[in-house]
């Protein structure tokens, strides 16, 4: 039997849960000054470090912007991204999510090209499922953002290397929560609905071809530019 790990949320996650639920209840709105970090860690009985934190993952979620010298300001916010979870992948430091998604270019596009070259028709058909369902989700995103890893993890799984398929599961946690909100941040600013599923396709195609470099290529081009448009989006915040 599978047991599902409890992963209990950092000081900082439970800080920048309880301002986001002042935010959605009315208690601070658009333009609102927050009290000083020194006066939030005394009201939220925690260091100041988890404060700093919290706010950092606000202002990359877009819900809050830092002034020099004068302080920290809610901003003005689209409703429907209240929809995001606060999750570790959005309050990580950005360097982290630079070096994961260096991470995933390592691993993912070497991958794609031993994929290529291993697969059994079984493992095709698994790929193709996850493509499927990416498509057919009807507009239902927490089924597209499971699709999507289930695509990535499936093409490891055609390896049959289990070094490689054991690498791929010890990230495959914070791989979903980058996955998960990279989809839903690009797909609210940018609808990038049908490039991403077409940028999963080209993958697919050339795997099935055994076309070990070009797959290679196609997922080195479809990581760089989720990461461009998203490091692009966080350092604008």
């Amino acid at each position: 039997m599978d047991y599902k790990h409890i992963r209990t949320k950092k000081i900082y996650e439970e800080v920048a849960d309880s301002l986001i639920d002042m935010i959605k209840a009315g208690n601070l709105g658009p333009g609102d000054k927050l009290e000083s970090v020194e006066q939030l860690a005394k009201n939220f009985d925690v260091g100041r470090s988890a404060i700093r934190e919290a706010l950092s993952g606000l202002r990359t979620m877009g819900l809050v912007e830092m002034r020099q010298g004068e302080g920290t300001y809610v901003k003005e916010f689209d409703p429907s991204k209240f929809t995001l979870p606060v999750t570790s992948a959005f309050l990580m430091k950005l360097e982290d999510v630079k070096e994961l998604y260096q991470v995933r270019k390592i691993l993912e596009v070497g991958t794609a090209g031993l994929a290529a070259w291993n697969h059994q028709e079984e493992d095709l058909l698994e790929i193709e499922k996850s493509l499927i369902e990416m498509k057919d989700t009807k507009g239902n995103e927490e089924l597209a953002e499971k699709a999507d890893l289930d695509f990535h993890l499936a093409i490891a799984k055609s390896t049959h290397n289990q070094m490689l398929i054991y690498l791929m599961g010890s990230v495959s946690e914070i791989m979903a929560e980058t996955i998960r909100e990279t989809r839903r941040l690009l797909l609210y600013s940018e609808g990038r609905s049908d490039k991403l599923f077409t940028e999963h396709q080209l993958i697919y195609e050339a795997i099935k071809a055994g076309q070990s470099d070009q797959a290679e290529k196609y997922m080195y081009d479809h990581l760089a530019v989720v990461e461009s448009r998203l490091f692009k989006h966080l350092e604008q915040q």
